[in-house]
């Protein structure tokens, strides 16, 4: 790697459901006016970092996050969700002044992304489902690694998904020294972190993720570790 570049990981604001203890997955939930504050002041946190590309999900409360987070920076630059799924689209969507687009920051937006969908679970309340279920039960679907709740994805299940992508998408922005921002969920992260950091599936069970709170990790001697 030519130079330094770092990754900055955020688990996206609190939303509408996680303010009301519902299982969420990938119903697409905005942020609560508490989790619009913590994109808020994690933007001021982050307002002076050097931002080359943004991923989020293609969920509407990870890109709210990044969005909001950006609004904050100091940087003459600006975010631009990239929209190219078929020609027509990039057409659409390109910018005709050399200026103009230097200052761009892309975006891209991608269902891999995602937050584990919680299948038969989504829109449930937690505390009911536990005292139907169980607490026990709940929470080998919520907390196991290769258990998936009924029609969901287990923790495996989304790895599987989130790996290959930051494979192929993500890391090769890093090994060409450009700094990173990737605004997704819990779950996702979890297995990003799990990858770089060589979590095993119990320790990567037990990491818990808080809600607008950025991680940096950066790349030292073949290993990825979290920067103070």
């Amino acid at each position: 790697m030519g130079t330094q570049a770092k990754l900055i990981l955020m688990r996206h604001g609190q939303s509408l459901w996680n303010k009301e203890n519902l299982f969420t997955g990938w119903v697409d939930i905005p942020l609560s006016s508490e989790g619009i504050e913590e994109a808020l002041r994690a933007g001021r946190k982050m307002s002076s970092w050097q931002i080359d590309v943004i991923f989020a999900s293609s969920l509407l409360r990870a890109q709210m996050t990044a969005m909001l987070v950006m609004s904050e920076h100091k940087a003459d630059r600006m975010p631009v969700i990239v929209h190219s799924d078929n020609e027509f689209q990039k057409n659409c969507f390109e910018i005709h002044d050399a200026k103009i687009q230097e200052k761009i920051i892309p975006v891209y937006c991608a269902w891999q992304l995602n937050e584990r969908m919680y299948g038969d679970l989504q829109g449930l309340n937690k505390q009911e489902t536990m005292d139907k279920y169980g607490p026990e039960q709940v929470k080998m679907w919520r907390r196991s690694y290769d258990v998936a709740p009924p029609g969901g994805e287990s923790l495996k299940m989304t790895a599987d998904r989130v790996i290959p992508f930051f494979k192929s998408h993500i890391y090769p922005i890093l090994r060409a020294g450009k700094n990173v921002f990737v605004s997704a969920h819990g779950n996702s992260l979890r297995a990003i972190l799990m990858f770089l950091m060589q979590l095993s599936s119990d320790e990567v069970v037990h990491l818990e993720l808080a809600t607008g709170e950025p991680i940096v990790l950066i790349e030292n001697n073949g290993f990825w570790v979290k920067e103070s």
